[in-house]
Parts: structure tokens; C-alpha cells; sequence
């Protein structure tokens, strides 16, 4: 099975970073198992990374795609060559429409 390289941008951990802290000044336990979870599912783009679909589907021009992680959050990576690149981790409930027209 084909493996590809996983790089994390340092926004997308810096996002990261304050979800889960955000998360842990109410409930730390539940801080930790978000963190696991999102780095999990990083990870698991190592391999098949285009089973996750685009951003926005009907702009076949983006190189955007979209993994959502326990129904909130939103890891946000492009594919190149033999390489993924997460780009941003967001909060679903938190208005993401900036991203879409900063890459237009």
C-alpha cells in the first residue's frame, strides 16, 4: 500500500493547540482524548488521503480536502505527489467561510 509523508503546518498546530486547551479548562480528560483523536486521524492520512472528500466538491480547482473528526472539527490538507499537507484544524461551529474565499 502506497504511504504518504504527513507534514503539519504550524497553524494548523497552533489551531490545534487552542481547541484542546480550550477544551481543557472545562474538561481535561476530554481535552486529551480530542488531541488523540485529531492526531490519529492525521496520522491516518499516511495512507489513501484521497478517500476524504474536497472542500468544496463543485470547485474541482481547489486542491482543498476536508476529514471530519468527532463531528466537529475539521482537518483541512492538500495532496501533493507523495506528500500530505495539513493546512488547518477548525471548528465546525465556528464560521469557516474566510478559508474558502482566501483561496479564491
Amino acid at each position: 500500500m502506497r504511504k504518504y509523508r504527513v507534514a503539519i503546518s504550524g497553524e494548523a498546530r497552533r489551531m490545534l493547540t487552542e481547541h484542546v486547551y480550550f477544551l481543557a479548562t472545562v474538561n481535561p480528560e476530554a481535552a486529551k482524548r480530542l488531541q488523540t483523536r485529531i492526531m490519529e486521524a492525521i496520522r491516518s492520512l499516511e495512507t489513501m488521503p484521497e478517500r476524504c472528500p474536497y472542500l468544496e466538491p463543485e470547485d474541482r480547482r481547489s486542491p482543498y480536502r476536508k476529514m471530519l473528526v468527532s463531528k466537529q472539527y475539521l482537518i483541512i490538507y492538500v495532496v501533493q505527489d507523495e506528500a500530505v499537507y495539513v493546512e488547518y484544524v477548525l471548528d465546525c461551529r465556528r464560521d469557516y467561510g474566510w478559508l474558502i474565499e482566501k483561496e479564491n
